[in-house]
């Protein structure tokens, strides 16, 4: 699902329902990260980081712990770039040389309605009206959930890059929905203050894909160098 919202140069690897893929265990370091989480937790936790490793295996990098570095994000290998996500019955991990890509999020959600008042605090006005405007012709989909979801590949692929936090506001994202197929299209968050500097130019702009699929909402946004 996630392989079709990202250049070619990006190797995903997903689980979905209660499947694991081979070799999903935990580096004592890891494990010792979630020994007093939940059973779900634990899971989520152990498949991701199998689904990473066998990312890594794919672009010639030996497996290894993936811990949680400066505001929970993951520190990769020397020379990658990547992100992970998970949601019920469903984990993928996205990684990709730092060489062909600055930064890379990915997130995945259910396929359903927020919460009640959720979107109001992590959208904007004009976000809210560009929804509406959406449901009107494509009832089919959950805007406010895909929106939240784009959120959140917007900042993953943020943080990387500047090492700060940014929240639900300063992003205004615009959803465009592919006329050859009203389940998918794409993403532009313009960002609201001072983007990061990617190889000497200012960037207040990322761009993504989204798509829905199976009783999930996926989103991805990429950073070139160039």
């Amino acid at each position: 699902m996630i392989e079709e919202l990202v250049p070619d140069s990006v190797v995903v690897v997903e689980a979905y329902g209660h499947d694991e893929p081979e070799n999903a265990a935990l580096y004592p370091e890891e494990a010792a990260l979630v020994a007093l989480a939940v059973a779900k937790r634990r899971r989520e936790f152990t498949v991701v980081r199998a689904c990473a490793r066998r990312a890594m295996e794919k672009l010639g990098v030996p497996p290894q712990p993936i811990l949680p570095g400066e505001r929970g994000a993951p520190r990769w290998p020397s020379g990658l770039t990547g992100s992970m996500t998970h949601c019920e019955g469903y984990c993928a991990a996205a990684l990709v040389r730092a060489a062909d890509l600055a930064s890379l999020g990915i997130d995945a959600e259910p396929h359903e309605l927020l919460p009640e008042g959720v979107l109001e605090s992590v959208s904007l006005p004009g976000e809210r009206v560009r929804l509406r405007d959406l449901a009107g012709t494509h009832p089919a989909v959950h805007w406010d959930r895909l929106l939240f979801s784009a959120k959140e590949s917007v900042y993953k692929a943020w943080f990387p890059l500047t090492g700060k936090w940014l929240d639900f506001s300063e992003a205004d994202i615009e959803i465009v929905v592919d006329p050859a197929n009203p389940l998918s299209g794409a993403l532009r968050a313009e960002l609201l203050v001072p983007g990061p500097l990617v190889g000497g130019e200012r960037r207040g702009v990322f761009e993504g894909r989204w798509t829905v699929q199976g009783g999930l909402v996926a989103t991805s946004v990429t950073v070139p160098h160039a």
